[in-house]
């Protein structure tokens, strides 16, 4: 009997979330969802030297803003309790002894200063320190010392440290399915701490633990792993568990706009970007950290453009929703290579999802951004919904964040009092005065009011005046928006209305 596809997130609360981190869970969350599966969130806080506070209800809210629901852990609940690991610490205990009892781990009682000198040593020669087959014999362990020895020291309550024991000269392979066959040379894995001298366990052992006992399928995490999972496949192996072992997949890592190494905040605090879902604020320094929301994006843009660093459809689509992601995602297709992060393309995401975004809802959030920036009263009908519906279906091409039109499209709302200067003083000509004075007269005539008939009415009034309608159209622009550049001038020309665009071409022509 097929198992039934069970994924899971298992961040450190060590910090805000990186995007990295993000996608991580956006992954295997796609993979259970494409395969009617469950996802777990998982915290892994067994190093509380860097437990932070507020952390673990960040990585919650990001997850919560990007669509990922949780289908049982921390926050849900549910049948494989407690989730969080700190709450699970004799279970590892008894693994790591099985391990122990065994010959397949060991007791270490080297200190933190011994250590220490074993590096100091290694580096003075060149070498870089490692623990394991090559080394352990001659390190303070119950492999080196004799039985009495240990037992002394057991009794002795002297702390120790509970370490995997890498077999020799063996080849360790797995399947991985993104990478495909992987092997590893075992004299080149080092000996994995197991359970810490504070009786905490490490990574290595708790996330098997925890993925046997949570039922897990596939292990989905981040490349940085892979080095690990010779590790883990012995572990497995030694526990009697090769046959309960999830299916793994190390994915790419997320690289710098330049491609050369892995993103960080630093990169984004240079370049000025965030690289989390959510504004962070650090407990202990009050350093405040920008996010995804804060800035102005919106979810679906976020979590199209993390799903596409990595990974493709197969085909030419670029934009996809929850359900289409959830349709389309196969592991098949994530890249092996590193996917480098772009922010312009970022900003393109975000655009695609604002043209699909309705004008109204849009509308209704700009509106208190646009009375703080104007001072406009609430019942003036430029507040209201019909007047800032129209705005923003104009202002949509142009902008590539909501929170750029009450800036951008100030002159829909008013006048200028101030005009671009460089057009002006490139264009103008003093014959031009006639020309837009007539303008101003036909449109008075006018009966009815429309971007079309204002359109003809200034072309017919550029031919009577012997003008190209090319030679004054920029010049008209500055003088009804200030700007040289912006919405479609002949629909803003009817939004604003006839009497608004005779008042400020009255206005220019002063100020000219």
């Amino acid at each position: 009997m097929q198992r039934r596809i069970r994924t899971r997130f298992a961040p450190s609360p060590t910090g805000p979330l990186h995007m990295g981190g993000v996608r991580t869970a956006l992954y295997a969350w796609l993979f259970a969802k494409k395969n009617a599966g469950d996802f777990l969130l998982r915290i892994e806080d067994t190093d509380q030297n860097r437990f932070v506070p507020g952390a673990e209800q960040y990585i919650i809210d990001a997850l919560h803003w990007c669509g990922i629901t949780i289908d049982e852990g921390v926050s849900v609940g549910g049948t494989h309790t407690p989730y969080r690991q700190s709450e699970r610490k004799e279970i590892y205990r008894s693994y790591a002894m099985q391990l122990v009892e065994s010959g397949n781990a060991y007791y270490a009682f080297d200190t933190a200063h011994q250590l220490e000198q074993q590096r100091k040593n290694a580096e003075e020669k060149k070498e870089t320190f490692s623990y394991g087959s090559a080394t352990r014999m001659k390190l303070n362990n119950s492999l080196a010392l004799s039985v009495d020895e240990v037992k002394e020291l057991l009794s002795k309550n002297v702390a120790y440290a509970i370490r995997l024991k890498i077999p020799e000269n063996e080849t360790i392979t797995f399947t991985d399915l993104i990478r495909g066959v992987v092997s590893f040379d075992s004299n080149l894995v080092d000996d994995k701490v197991l359970l810490k001298s504070d009786g905490m366990p490490t990574y290595h052992l708790a996330h098997i633990v925890d993925d046997y006992l949570m039922e897990i399928t596939h292990a989905i995490r981040g490349e940085e792993w892979l080095p690990s999972a010779p590790a883990h496949i012995l572990i497995y192996r030694y526990l009697g568990l090769t046959a309960q072992m999830p299916h793994y997949a190390h994915l790419p890592l997320l690289l710098k706009p330049d491609g050369k190494g892995k993103l960080s905040k630093r990169d984004g605090d240079r370049l000025g970007f965030p690289v989390f879902p959510l504004e962070w604020k650090d407990p202990s320094t009050g350093e405040v950290s920008s996010g995804y929301r804060e800035s102005g994006y919106y979810p679906e843009a976020f979590v199209n453009m993390l799903a596409m660093l990595g990974w493709n459809p197969g085909t030419a689509q670029e934009i996809f929703n929850m359900n289409e992601l959830i349709a389309a995602f196969s592991l098949d297709h994530v890249h092996k290579a590193g996917a480098r992060f772009d922010l312009e393309k970022t900003k393109w995401y975000n655009t695609q999802w604002m043209l699909r975004q309705p004008n109204e809802a849009i509308a209704k959030r700009i509106k208190p951004m646009v009375a703080t920036r104007t001072g406009i009263s609430a019942d003036d009908v430029r507040l209201s919904d019909n007047y800032l519906t129209a705005c923003v279906a104009l202002l949509k091409p142009r902008v590539q964040f909501e929170k750029e039109m009450p800036e951008k499209g100030i002159y829909l709302f008013k006048a200028p009092s101030e005009f671009d200067q460089t057009v002006i003083s490139k264009k103008w000509k003093t014959e031009f005065i006639s020309f837009f004075k007539m303008l101003s007269d036909e449109f008075m005539t006018l009966q009815d009011w429309s971007s079309q008939l204002a359109e003809q009415t200034f072309k017919t009034t550029a031919e009577k005046n012997n003008i190209k309608p090319g030679e004054v159209l920029q010049l008209f622009r500055v003088f009804v928006s200030g700007q040289a550049q912006g919405v479609d001038l002949f629909p803003m020309i009817q939004l604003l209305g006839k009497d608004e665009v005779i008042k400020r071409l009255e206005t220019a022509l002063k100020f000219v």
